[in-house]
């Protein structure tokens, strides 16, 4: 795939040749051949359309807890609730592959799979700093509190995707996994954790069975992060920025505030989408108006 022509003619011609292979008594003689060819063809027209070549797979989405302490973690449980209902009412299927909760109830970082088509495309758009303001319940003078939380979603990658990791560029840790799956399991260490050193991105994986399947969906969530890395790297490039650095997740990088005090409103700042209902959002899960804004992103 990483041959995508650039232009509309150049996909076209490529589309109209592989038509013509399609006509041929023989095309089905080599079939790994034929299967590879049906697979471009489809992300051609995808591509014609405005779609990615991933918009229709399912992703995996992470938050991770950054400025704010334990108003923070705890926003970044709200961010999860709050996608977790989105999923349920889609009648998306979610699973939690790692989650690190701290001793109030918030999340440090959580990741999940939502095994789903088009989750990536619908979701992708989500990725980013989302910021919280709020009279903060860890404050014993209910003073208004600021704090962010990240929300990443990756495509999931299949067999077929050609994502490049040298096995020298990977740190791969073992430990006890926290996670469900009994007490004969937690005995071992069935956690995977797996750095690529080049970008210091690390996917931890802890809710299967067994050390080898956790380090294989490991993999997995490593090249979908990988490949959102290099897409966003691309579009900076075209637009004559430099790659883009790692995220700090404090004021100035949000995407979305949600504002609790001292009126209630969630505003998407690259949309310009107002929401004042907050509990429709934060507690239902009802993201539709923000999606459908994103579309045009």
């Amino acid at each position: 795939m990483d041959g995508m022509p650039a232009t509309k003619e150049e996909r076209e011609m490529r589309i109209a040749e592989i038509d013509a292979a399609m006509m041929q008594a023989d095309f089905w003689s080599d079939k790994d051949r034929a299967q590879a060819m049906i697979r471009e063809l489809q992300a051609l027209k995808d591509a014609l359309e405005g779609l990615s070549k991933y918009d229709k797979r399912g992703a995996v989405i992470s938050f991770v807890a950054g400025a704010g302490g334990d108003d923070a973690e705890d926003f970044a449980r709200m961010l999860v609730d709050m996608y977790v209902r989105f999923a349920e009412n889609r009648g998306w299927t979610l699973t939690i592959l790692h989650r690190n909760d701290n001793d109030n109830g918030g999340i440090r970082n959580l990741t999940a799979e939502i095994d789903t088509k088009h989750a990536y495309g619908t979701l992708k758009n989500e990725s980013g700093v989302h910021r919280l303001v709020r009279m903060s319940p860890f404050n014993a003078k209910g003073l208004r509190h600021t704090s962010f939380a990240l929300v990443e979603v990756t495509p999931k990658v299949e067999k077929e995707d050609a994502i490049d990791i040298r096995p020298e560029d990977l740190s791969i840790e073992f430990a006890r996994s926290s996670g469900p799956g009994g007490q004969n399991v937690n005995k071992r260490e069935t956690a995977v954790r797996i750095v690529h050193i080049p970008t210091n991105i690390a996917v931890h994986v802890e809710t299967e069975r067994s050390q080898e399947r956790n380090r294989d969906k490991a993999m997995e969530v490593l090249e979908g992060k990988l490949f959102k890395k290099q897409e966003e790297d691309r579009k900076r490039e075209l637009a004559g920025l430099s790659p883009n650095k790692t995220m700090q997740i404090e004021w100035g990088n949000q995407i979305r505030s949600y504002v609790l005090h001292p009126y209630k409103m969630i505003k998407d700042h690259r949309t310009g989408v107002e929401v004042r209902d907050t509990d429709k959002v934060l507690g239902d899960g009802v993201l539709d108006e923000f999606l459908d804004a994103e579309k045009d992103l």
